[in-house]
């Protein structure tokens, strides 16, 4: 039966009306809130923000490729229907099945996932996930040591097995600042295999690096330059790791520096060569510490004590320490030395040592043989004590070859002191 005039209009109302409100109803549909974690995203309970996240957009993806697909459909088939026939459908033919919306809930495959957009970082959560967030405590700003940092630094962990005491250089906070920047593959391996191939053994690179930690912040080719620079000097590779060892800085001082040094002692004190390599090998600090002891105490010798210019070279070269000990010590030793046990310049120019003994010991070993008649220190004379036994042998020794008495009897005599 064909639709009068005044129907078609309506009947086209109806079609759009039915549209709408199946829309309406399919919007409802997904967008029907369940649990809401992400700012009104919905979301399963127990899931993470991040799960959240990723399903609202795969479902939202899902149901407007759906929508777009479904309305092309009833779009393609309107524009058919209304070309082929203007004709009610007929009530026995059967009625058009609804169609149906595939589960958005179903795993979606990889090429899906790849069309998403990628996920913000920043994107809030609820107060429900974050209070499930289990963080680090956070490291504090400011610290007077460096435990507060070992825990979250490999660096300082990898130090400490080594075997670096970080309880005396967290007294330094440059040091501590210093050590907090580095990292270890990138800035201190490179420094710990240059100093092994120096020499440095394993046990020796902690207490090495507990002095001389600033040797990370210099530059590896110019260490490796200054080492270059001793061995055109003529000093082996077993004696560079000798000086490294008792004078930890001396790599850190410039080629300049080094030559300065070298220069000046061949210089102030007439050596030759060999013997300022000789010197500076068994007393590195003379490289790294202040001349200025070294300065004064040359005064002393000369002007105060009266030892000749070549005097003066034989002592240091035999006991380098002459040059940086203490001037008060040097005098007292002297004074008592040269002027109350009445040694002359020339036996005290035999055996230096004497300058690098405790006074107290020199006088207790003087006063016993005083007691006793033996104190005779003249080498033309009978019955003579070299200076070198007086100060560098043991009591025993001293008591029984020297003084020819009983240890017991010297330690009541030192009681009478």
């Amino acid at each position: 039966m064909a639709l009068s005039a005044q129907r078609v209009p309506r009947w086209f109302s109806a079609i759009k009306l039915s549209s709408f409100i199946n829309a309406t109803q399919i919007r409802k549909l997904f967008l029907r809130p369940r649990k809401t974690l992400l700012y009104g995203f919905s979301a399963q309970p127990q899931m993470s923000s991040y799960n959240c996240l990723l399903q609202w957009r795969i479902k939202t993806y899902r149901t407007s490729s759906l929508w777009n697909s479904s309305q092309s459909t009833n779009s393609s088939r309107e524009d058919n229907n209304s070309v082929q026939s203007t004709l009610l459908p007929s009530m026995n033919e059967q009625p058009q099945e609804p169609q149906k919306i595939p589960n958005t809930d179903s795993e979606l495959s990889l090429e899906g996932l790849e069309d998403l957009p990628p996920l913000s970082p920043l994107q809030p959560i609820s107060e429900e996930e974050a209070i499930r967030i289990i963080a680090d405590p956070p490291l504090p700003p400011v610290s007077f040591t460096l435990r507060d940092y070992v825990d979250h630094s490999e660096t300082l962990q990898k130090l400490v097995l080594l075997g670096v005491d970080l309880s005396k250089i967290e007294k330094h906070s440059d040091a501590a600042n210093l050590l907090l920047r580095l990292d270890f593959e990138k800035d201190i391996k490179q420094i710990l295999l240059f100093l092994k191939d120096l020499g440095i053994e394993d046990n020796q690179l902690g207490s090495f690096l507990t002095k001389n930690y600033a040797i990370f912040s210099e530059d590896l080719e110019n260490l490796r330059t200054r080492v270059t620079y001793l061995q055109s000097k003529n000093f082996s590779k077993a004696d560079i790791a000798q000086m490294v060892r008792n004078a930890p800085f001396l790599l850190n001082f410039s080629v300049e520096r080094l030559d300065n040094r070298l220069g000046f002692f061949q210089k102030e004190l007439e050596l030759s060569v060999k013997k300022t390599r000789d010197l500076v090998v068994r007393l590195p600090r003379l490289l790294t510490g202040s001349l200025e002891p070294v300065k004064e105490n040359m005064k002393v010798y000369h002007l105060e004590f009266g030892f000749k210019r070549n005097e003066v070279q034989h002592m240091i070269t035999r006991i380098p320490k002459m040059l940086t000990a203490n001037k008060r010590k040097l005098t007292e030793t002297f004074d008592y030395v040269h002027n109350v046990m009445g040694i002359p310049h020339y036996i005290i120019v035999r055996f230096p040592q004497v300058f690098n003994t405790k006074l107290f010991k020199v006088k207790e070993r003087h006063l016993f043989l005083t007691y006793l008649g033996r104190a005779q220190y003249d080498p033309v004379k009978p019955n003579y004590i070299s200076l070198d036994k007086l100060v560098s042998i043991p009591d025993e020794i001293f008591c029984e070859e020297i003084a020819k008495a009983s240890v017991q009897d010297f330690q009541k005599f030192l009681k009478t002191l």
